[in-house]
């Protein structure tokens, strides 16, 4: 627990919710319900074991914060408790609730203990790989992580992405990526990284039975509208790692014809570019603000750096779709 100021709020409060949740109990020393309020606060704190976190707030010595969050809520009374998460107030309640109705509250939004241990699993995953270790091992932990909290999208795709990142070196594992996959698959409607994963799965189980290069090659030469050979060839690629020079020849089916296949080959390549894309960095919730100030919401997520390969690619689709 932490009693949070104005001086302390962008550090203990914004930034620490970008790690774990943090419940804001804004109380006073005349108010009977804040007083009972406060020890079941403290003892839920104790009982989820750190996966989330409580600070409190005194409205009458840091006024300025309490009436923010009170006009942002269009709440006028005290106990008033807000849940902070990833820099954001993102819910709250009123009153001195009974303990069973808090933690009804409290689990909407915190990590379950399985979700902990998942991410826990990963965490190590990423280092080892990181640290140049052992794939297999790194594979077994995210495998794991998925086992554990089978919702856990994150550990789900980075599970995915490394089986497949594997898979023309060892064929088996395009079989493990299919199996990690099923239980997913209809999130390819609402999930691009979902998508992306699909078009690659489907590249590495078309390796196996994939013409020589050679007689692809030849094929294309013979005919330069021959799609089916021009695909597989990107498929081929795209598998192997070879990203830009699968969109090549993806782009000379567009430039052709945009809508072959049902548009399979701009789905592929935007798949691609999903795929190569790196995910926004969180910004440093401390940074940027001067000492006493005070902003409820934390900073938004850093633009990741500019990829001249990437935006090269991104144009070069524009122009053959447009």
């Amino acid at each position: 627990m932490i009693d949070i100021t104005i001086q302390n709020f962008e550090a203990e409060l914004i930034g620490a919710s970008m790690q774990q949740p943090v419940l804001l109990d804004i109380w006073a020393p005349w108010c009977g319900p804040c007083k009972s309020l406060g020890p079941v606060l403290e003892k839920l704190e104790t009982a989820y074991e750190g996966r989330f976190m409580l600070a409190k707030l005194n409205s009458d010595e840091q006024p300025e914060i309490a009436g923010q969050l009170s006009q942002a809520f269009g709440v006028r009374s005290i106990p008033f408790c807000v849940l902070f998460s990833q820099g954001q107030p993102v819910d709250g309640f009123v009153g001195a609730l009974p303990e069973a109705e808090i933690r009804k509250f409290l689990d909407k939004h915190v990590p379950s203990v399985d979700a902990l241990e998942a991410d826990a699993e990963v965490a190590e995953a990423e280092q080892l790989l990181a640290e140049g270790g052992d794939v297999d091992t790194a594979l077994a932990k995210l495998q794991e992580a998925v086992a554990i909290d089978p919702s856990n999208d994150s550990a789900r795709i980075d599970y995915l992405k490394l089986l497949l990142s594997e898979a023309v070196a060892d064929p088996a594992r395009t079989t493990q990526a299919r199996q990690a996959f099923e239980p997913v698959a209809s999130k390819v409607l609402s999930d691009t990284r979902y998508a992306a994963i699909e078009h690659w799965l489907k590249a590495c189980e078309a390796v196996p039975t994939a013409r020589p290069m050679a007689a692809l090659e030849a094929a294309i030469s013979a005919n330069r509208r021959d799609f089916d050979a021009r695909f597989e060839r990107a498929q081929w690629l795209f598998a192997h790692g070879e990203t830009t020079a699968a969109m090549d020849e993806l782009l000379e089916i567009l430039m052709r014809d945009k809508t072959w296949n049902q548009e399979l080959a701009r789905k592929t390549y935007v798949a691609i570019l999903e795929l190569m894309t790196k995910p926004a960095a969180k910004a440093d919730p401390a940074a940027g603000a001067a000492k006493g100030t005070l902003e409820l919401t934390g900073k938004a997520a850093a633009a990741p750096a500019a990829d001249p390969v990437l935006d090269q690619y991104r144009r070069k689709l524009s122009m053959a779709l447009f």
